[in-house]
């Protein structure tokens, strides 16, 4: 019998949830159909403010749980209806939710994702696993990247070193050498600053194909500016989300050394993830001889050609390795739902940082009983 799982997700980029349904078993992972709806507009305002302001009454946060609970449900039915199978077909969904804070430092660590599993249980009668960060954190790891399982799983080979680069609104490897086990990390920005910059000064919701990137100059002092960050110098395991790179940083950085023009800085912001991500790439592995692009900056032209430049290596899409680079996440999730219920752990201490593996993510039981 076919296993079929779909997996939610939504990123820092907060452009919407793809949800992916895949046929999944020990040795297979097929796109059956995959889509990425946008939130509606007052949904996505909502959103944005307690991201970019992370201050809240509890009401208003209990309440947009709810709300993205039932808009993650209605994107799962919308997909399964249109792929033609049946929600009695579907063995589990893979929800990640919606990362609103994620503080993996500190004396009392901690990750949250919204959108109730409950309500998306039982709005499609289907078996939901979600939850899938915070027991690696009480393990002590930092509850992220947690695709590296997932990516060594599909895309390891014993010929040779690749590295798996997920270019979200955060960027993250997954390195898979022969000689040990996959190690990986956030590196910093993948789309995040591209995405805020071109929304103040252009009112567009990101930068199509690098083009604008393309036109300006990278402004040195800027650029060294950006690069003064701890964060880049830090030892893995080390993860990061808008909590750190945001508006209020790239303002703090331009105020202490002038404005450039306006192309000029999102020039600077793409030469500035693609030089952390070469960095990290060549800190992690002394010969990479392929890296895999997923996530939407794999469709950023210039940022692939930046890549190519400073990282000399074979820059390509996952599309090449038959899972489209929009959907490897989401694939990912249906994955992590598939290990739940095989008791696979699903994260890599050596990524992670966590004391040991672990089975992840709580089970929402759908259906009759």
């Amino acid at each position: 019998m076919r296993e079929l799982y779909l997996g939610l997700i939504s990123g820092t980029s907060m452009d919407g949830v793809d949800a992916v349904l895949a046929e999944i078993s020990d040795s297979l992972c097929q796109i059956q159909r995959a889509q990425t709806t946008a939130f509606p507009s007052s949904l996505a305002e909502r959103l944005r403010r307690l991201v970019e302001v992370p201050q809240t009454s509890l009401a208003d946060l209990g309440a947009l749980d709810h709300a993205l609970g039932r808009f993650f449900a209605a994107c799962s039915l919308e997909l399964i209806e249109k792929s033609g199978f049946k929600t009695t077909d579907i063995t589990a969904i893979g929800h990640h939710g919606q990362t609103v804070f994620h503080e993996p430092r500190g004396s009392e660590p901690f990750s949250m994702q919204i959108g109730d599993p409950n309500i998306v249980a039982a709005t499609t009668g289907i078996t939901t696993v979600a939850d899938f960060r915070r027991l690696d954190m009480a393990h002590g790891g930092q509850g992220a990247p947690l695709m590296p399982a997932f990516h060594a799983w599909r895309f390891r080979a014993p010929e040779e070193t690749r590295v798996v680069l997920n270019i979200g609104g955060i960027a993250n490897t997954t390195v898979l050498d022969r000689s040990h086990a996959p190690t990986g990390l956030d590196t910093g920005p993948g789309n995040t600053l591209l995405d805020l910059w071109v929304r103040r000064c252009r009112n567009q919701a990101y930068d199509r194909d690098g083009g604008w990137a393309a036109s300006g100059n990278v402004n040195a002092a800027l650029l060294d500016s950006f690069l003064d960050e701890p964060f880049f110098a830090a030892p893995a395991p080390k993860s990061t989300g808008r909590e750190l790179f945001n508006m209020d940083w790239i303002d703090r950085h331009l105020a202490a050394v002038g404005r450039p023009a306006d192309a000029d800085v999102q020039a600077t912001l793409a030469e500035l993830t693609a030089a952390t991500i070469a960095t990290a790439i060549a800190r992690s592995v002394e010969r990479c001889q392929r890296i895999i692009v997923c996530g939407g900056g794999a469709h950023n032209v210039d940022l692939m050609a930046r890549l190519t430049r400073l990282t000399h290596s074979n820059v390509e899409s996952s599309a090449a390795f038959q899972i489209p680079p929009d959907w490897v996440e989401g694939a990912g999730f249906a994955w992590l739902a598939r290990a739940r219920l095989k008791r696979i752990a699903g994260n890599l201490p050596s990524v992670t940082g966590a004391r040991r593996p672990a089975i992840l993510g709580g089970v929402y039981w759908g259906g009759t009983p």
